[in-house]
Protein backbone atom coordinates (compact mmCIF):
# COMPACT_ATOMS: atom_id res chain seq x y z
CA UNK A 1 0.00 0.00 0.00
CA UNK A 2 1.50 3.25 -1.08
CA UNK A 3 1.40 5.33 1.91
CA UNK A 4 2.04 9.07 2.33
CA UNK A 5 4.47 11.00 4.39
CA UNK A 6 2.32 13.96 5.29
CA UNK A 7 -0.87 13.29 8.35
CA UNK A 8 -1.80 14.55 11.42
CA UNK A 9 -3.27 12.44 14.42
CA UNK A 10 -4.88 13.17 17.85
CA UNK A 11 -5.95 11.35 21.00
CA UNK A 12 -6.27 11.79 24.79
CA UNK A 13 -6.16 9.23 27.46
CA UNK A 14 -7.52 9.93 31.42
CA UNK A 15 -8.39 9.10 34.89
CA UNK A 16 -9.37 10.37 37.87
CA UNK A 17 -6.22 12.84 38.14
CA UNK A 18 -5.41 13.09 35.05
CA UNK A 19 -5.75 13.75 31.26
CA UNK A 20 -2.65 13.24 28.64
CA UNK A 21 -3.12 14.66 25.23
CA UNK A 22 -1.00 13.34 22.08
CA UNK A 23 -0.54 15.12 18.94
CA UNK A 24 1.49 14.01 15.68
CA UNK A 25 2.09 15.72 13.05
CA UNK A 26 4.44 14.53 9.99
CA UNK A 27 5.59 16.12 6.62
CA UNK A 28 7.91 15.20 3.78
CA UNK A 29 11.72 14.60 4.75
CA UNK A 30 14.60 12.29 2.68
CA UNK A 31 14.70 10.48 6.51
CA UNK A 32 13.16 9.88 9.54
CA UNK A 33 13.79 12.80 11.92
CA UNK A 34 12.18 13.60 15.48
CA UNK A 35 11.19 16.17 17.45
CA UNK A 36 9.59 15.37 20.69
CA UNK A 37 8.13 18.18 23.00
CA UNK A 38 6.99 16.77 26.43
CA UNK A 39 6.86 17.70 29.91
CA UNK A 40 10.55 17.16 31.44
CA UNK A 41 8.71 14.90 34.32
CA UNK A 42 8.05 12.70 31.28
CA UNK A 43 11.62 12.67 28.73
CA UNK A 44 12.65 9.54 30.57
CA UNK A 45 9.85 8.31 28.04
CA UNK A 46 11.03 10.00 25.21
CA UNK A 47 12.51 6.82 23.99
CA UNK A 48 9.39 4.60 24.78
CA UNK A 49 7.53 7.00 22.44
CA UNK A 50 9.81 6.90 19.58
CA UNK A 51 9.78 3.43 19.39
CA UNK A 52 6.46 2.76 19.57
CA UNK A 53 6.23 5.66 16.32
CA UNK A 54 8.76 3.34 14.28
CA UNK A 55 6.04 1.06 14.77
CA UNK A 56 4.16 3.11 12.20
CA UNK A 57 6.19 5.64 11.00
CA UNK A 58 8.72 4.50 8.80
CA UNK A 59 10.43 8.09 6.65
CA UNK A 60 9.49 11.99 6.63
CA UNK A 61 9.74 14.57 9.73
CA UNK A 62 8.02 13.79 12.71
CA UNK A 63 6.29 15.87 15.32
CA UNK A 64 4.95 14.77 18.76
CA UNK A 65 3.76 16.81 21.25
CA UNK A 66 2.73 15.57 24.58
CA UNK A 67 0.84 17.67 26.97
CA UNK A 68 -0.82 16.76 30.53
CA UNK A 69 -3.47 18.39 32.44
CA UNK A 70 -5.16 17.80 36.29
CA UNK A 71 -2.40 17.03 39.22
CA UNK A 72 0.53 19.07 38.99
CA UNK A 73 3.73 16.57 37.93
CA UNK A 74 6.06 18.07 41.08
CA UNK A 75 6.03 18.29 44.41
CA UNK A 76 7.23 20.81 46.62
CA UNK A 77 9.22 20.45 49.55
CA UNK A 78 10.32 23.56 51.82
CA UNK A 79 14.45 22.41 53.79
CA UNK A 80 16.33 24.74 56.16
CA UNK A 81 19.75 25.48 55.10
CA UNK A 82 21.14 24.91 58.28
CA UNK A 83 24.69 25.83 57.79
CA UNK A 84 23.28 28.87 56.89
CA UNK A 85 21.31 29.55 60.05
CA UNK A 86 24.60 28.50 62.16
CA UNK A 87 26.19 31.75 60.48
CA UNK A 88 23.30 33.89 61.26
CA UNK A 89 23.09 32.63 64.91
CA UNK A 90 26.78 32.90 65.13
CA UNK A 91 26.91 36.52 63.80
CA UNK A 92 23.85 36.91 66.01
CA UNK A 93 25.54 36.06 69.27
CA UNK A 94 28.75 38.23 68.13
CA UNK A 95 26.46 40.87 68.10
CA UNK A 96 25.36 40.81 71.49
CA UNK A 97 28.48 39.85 73.00
CA UNK A 98 30.43 43.08 71.36
CA UNK A 99 27.44 45.56 72.24
CA UNK A 100 26.35 43.80 75.31
CA UNK A 101 23.22 43.16 74.44
CA UNK A 102 20.64 41.36 76.63
CA UNK A 103 17.43 40.03 73.89
CA UNK A 104 17.83 36.44 72.96
CA UNK A 105 17.25 35.26 69.39
CA UNK A 106 13.18 34.20 68.44
CA UNK A 107 12.03 31.89 66.43
CA UNK A 108 10.31 34.53 64.62
CA UNK A 109 14.04 36.40 64.00
CA UNK A 110 14.60 33.27 62.12
CA UNK A 111 11.42 33.08 60.34
CA UNK A 112 12.57 36.83 58.98
CA UNK A 113 15.57 35.26 56.96
CA UNK A 114 13.99 33.68 53.98
CA UNK A 115 17.29 32.60 52.58
CA UNK A 116 17.80 29.56 55.00
CA UNK A 117 14.57 28.45 53.36
CA UNK A 118 15.33 26.38 50.40
CA UNK A 119 11.90 25.16 47.97
CA UNK A 120 12.66 22.19 46.14
CA UNK A 121 10.32 20.55 43.79
CA UNK A 122 10.05 16.75 43.37
CA UNK A 123 8.78 14.65 40.31
CA UNK A 124 5.47 13.43 41.53
CA UNK A 125 4.44 11.46 38.30
CA UNK A 126 0.89 9.35 39.12
CA UNK A 127 2.06 5.52 38.83
CA UNK A 128 -0.07 5.19 36.13
CA UNK A 129 0.43 8.09 33.69
CA UNK A 130 3.12 5.96 31.76
CA UNK A 131 0.52 3.79 30.64
CA UNK A 132 -1.56 6.96 29.82
CA UNK A 133 0.36 8.05 27.80
CA UNK A 134 1.41 5.36 25.64
CA UNK A 135 -2.28 4.80 25.18
CA UNK A 136 -2.49 8.34 23.73
CA UNK A 137 0.26 8.21 22.10
CA UNK A 138 -0.48 4.71 20.55
CA UNK A 139 -3.94 6.05 19.56
CA UNK A 140 -2.56 9.12 18.09
CA UNK A 141 -0.37 7.27 15.74
CA UNK A 142 -3.19 4.94 14.45
CA UNK A 143 -5.05 8.26 13.52
CA UNK A 144 -2.31 9.31 12.07
CA UNK A 145 -1.65 6.10 9.77
CA UNK A 146 -5.72 6.17 8.72
CA UNK A 147 -4.72 9.92 7.34
CA UNK A 148 -1.27 8.99 5.41
CA UNK A 149 -2.72 5.73 4.09
CA UNK A 150 -6.00 8.03 2.73
CA UNK A 151 -3.93 10.51 1.41
CA UNK A 152 -1.82 7.47 0.08
CA UNK A 153 -4.19 5.98 -1.95
CA UNK A 154 -5.07 9.11 -3.29
CA UNK A 155 -1.66 9.88 -4.70
CA UNK A 156 -1.66 6.12 -6.13
CA UNK A 157 -4.36 6.50 -8.24
CA UNK A 158 -3.37 9.98 -9.49
CA UNK A 159 0.20 8.08 -10.44
CA UNK A 160 -1.39 5.34 -12.03
CA UNK A 161 -3.53 7.68 -14.29
CA UNK A 162 0.05 9.68 -15.21
CA UNK A 163 2.15 6.52 -16.06
CA UNK A 164 -0.81 5.31 -17.93
CA UNK A 165 -0.55 8.05 -20.39
CA UNK A 166 3.39 8.23 -20.18
CA UNK A 167 3.16 4.67 -21.36
CA UNK A 168 0.55 5.16 -24.09
CA UNK A 169 3.41 7.86 -25.55
CA UNK A 170 6.18 5.73 -25.18
CA UNK A 171 4.19 3.37 -27.12
CA UNK A 172 3.00 6.08 -29.66
CA UNK A 173 7.20 6.80 -30.07
CA UNK A 174 7.71 3.66 -30.95
CA UNK A 175 5.69 2.99 -33.50
CA UNK A 176 6.20 6.25 -35.05
CA UNK A 177 10.21 6.12 -34.80
CA UNK A 178 10.49 3.28 -37.79
CA UNK A 179 9.22 6.19 -40.38
CA UNK A 180 11.78 8.82 -39.23
CA UNK A 181 14.42 6.98 -41.14
CA UNK A 182 12.40 6.57 -43.87
CA UNK A 183 11.37 10.28 -44.12
CA UNK A 184 15.00 11.42 -43.92
CA UNK A 185 15.94 8.87 -46.57
CA UNK A 186 13.56 10.34 -48.70
CA UNK A 187 14.43 13.95 -48.06
CA UNK A 188 18.05 12.96 -48.37
CA UNK A 189 17.05 11.51 -52.40
CA UNK A 190 15.00 14.89 -53.25
CA UNK A 191 17.68 17.28 -52.32
CA UNK A 192 20.85 15.09 -53.37
CA UNK A 193 19.10 14.91 -56.75
CA UNK A 194 18.85 18.89 -56.74
CA UNK A 195 22.44 19.43 -56.08
CA UNK A 196 23.86 16.72 -58.49
CA UNK A 197 21.10 16.53 -61.18
CA UNK A 198 20.62 13.33 -60.12
CA UNK A 199 23.68 11.90 -60.57
CA UNK A 200 23.79 10.28 -56.82
CA UNK A 201 24.05 6.65 -56.94
CA UNK A 202 21.47 4.65 -54.49
CA UNK A 203 24.23 2.83 -52.61
CA UNK A 204 25.20 6.84 -51.32
CA UNK A 205 21.77 7.59 -50.40
CA UNK A 206 21.70 3.94 -48.55
CA UNK A 207 24.76 4.77 -46.87
CA UNK A 208 24.03 8.15 -45.59
CA UNK A 209 20.22 6.76 -44.22
CA UNK A 210 22.13 4.59 -42.28
CA UNK A 211 24.65 6.31 -40.67
CA UNK A 212 21.51 8.71 -39.72
CA UNK A 213 19.44 5.70 -38.59
CA UNK A 214 22.49 4.86 -36.30
CA UNK A 215 22.57 8.12 -34.48
CA UNK A 216 18.63 8.50 -34.03
CA UNK A 217 18.41 5.10 -32.74
CA UNK A 218 16.06 5.39 -29.93
CA UNK A 219 14.84 1.51 -29.36
CA UNK A 220 17.33 0.78 -26.42
CA UNK A 221 16.25 3.87 -24.85
CA UNK A 222 12.32 3.10 -25.37
CA UNK A 223 13.16 -0.37 -24.33
CA UNK A 224 14.08 0.93 -20.73
CA UNK A 225 11.26 3.21 -20.37
CA UNK A 226 8.74 0.21 -20.96
CA UNK A 227 11.34 -1.38 -18.39
CA UNK A 228 11.00 1.16 -15.94
CA UNK A 229 7.30 1.62 -16.55
CA UNK A 230 6.47 -1.78 -15.62
CA UNK A 231 8.31 -1.73 -12.76
CA UNK A 232 6.84 1.58 -11.51
CA UNK A 233 3.65 -0.09 -11.63
CA UNK A 234 4.77 -3.14 -9.43
CA UNK A 235 6.32 -0.77 -6.76
CA UNK A 236 3.14 0.96 -6.15
CA UNK A 237 1.66 -2.37 -5.12
CA UNK A 238 4.34 -3.06 -2.57
CA UNK A 239 3.63 -3.01 1.01
CA UNK A 240 6.79 -2.05 2.33
CA UNK A 241 8.21 2.02 2.10
CA UNK A 242 8.75 3.03 -2.01
CA UNK A 243 9.36 6.40 -2.14
CA UNK A 244 13.17 6.55 -3.08
CA UNK A 245 12.75 3.48 -5.45
CA UNK A 246 10.25 5.27 -7.52
CA UNK A 247 12.40 8.67 -6.84
CA UNK A 248 15.06 6.79 -8.58
CA UNK A 249 13.10 4.90 -11.33
CA UNK A 250 11.45 8.96 -12.09
CA UNK A 251 15.30 9.91 -12.28
CA UNK A 252 16.31 7.16 -14.47
CA UNK A 253 13.20 7.67 -16.59
CA UNK A 254 13.87 11.73 -17.07
CA UNK A 255 17.66 10.32 -18.14
CA UNK A 256 16.13 8.25 -21.08
CA UNK A 257 13.16 10.87 -21.84
CA UNK A 258 16.55 13.60 -22.31
CA UNK A 259 18.19 10.76 -24.47
CA UNK A 260 15.42 10.12 -26.44
CA UNK A 261 15.05 13.85 -27.22
CA UNK A 262 18.67 14.55 -28.03
CA UNK A 263 18.41 11.87 -30.54
CA UNK A 264 15.53 11.72 -32.61
CA UNK A 265 15.63 14.45 -34.59
CA UNK A 266 12.10 14.81 -35.48
CA UNK A 267 9.51 17.27 -34.75
CA UNK A 268 6.72 14.98 -34.12
CA UNK A 269 8.69 12.27 -31.07
CA UNK A 270 10.12 16.15 -29.91
CA UNK A 271 6.62 16.91 -29.17
CA UNK A 272 5.77 13.84 -27.20
CA UNK A 273 9.15 14.41 -25.48
CA UNK A 274 8.01 17.76 -23.96
CA UNK A 275 5.22 15.74 -22.78
CA UNK A 276 6.76 12.65 -21.61
CA UNK A 277 8.63 15.34 -19.44
CA UNK A 278 5.78 17.01 -18.14
CA UNK A 279 4.09 14.06 -16.80
CA UNK A 280 7.63 13.17 -15.35
CA UNK A 281 7.76 16.03 -13.42
CA UNK A 282 4.45 15.26 -11.94
CA UNK A 283 4.98 11.82 -11.39
CA UNK A 284 8.25 13.26 -9.42
CA UNK A 285 6.08 16.08 -7.04
CA UNK A 286 4.06 13.16 -6.17
CA UNK A 287 6.64 10.49 -5.32
CA UNK A 288 8.09 13.39 -3.17
CA UNK A 289 5.31 12.78 -0.57
CA UNK A 290 5.57 9.26 -0.50
CA UNK A 291 6.91 7.42 2.36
Amino acid sequence: MVTSMTGYGREEAENEQVRVFAEIKTVNHRFCEYTIRMPRQLLVLEEKVKKKANQYIRRGRVEIFITVEGESLVSKKVKIDWDLADQYVGLMDEVKGKYNLESSITLQDMLQLDSIFVTEEVPAVPADLESLLMKAVTGALENLKKMRDLEGQELASDMKRQLEKFGEIVAGVKMHAPSVVEKYKARLEIKLAELTDRLIEDSRIVTEAAIFADKCDINEELTRLDSHVQQFSRTLTLSEPIGRKLDFLVQEMNREVNTIGSKANDSAITKEVVEMKSLLEKLKEQVQNIE
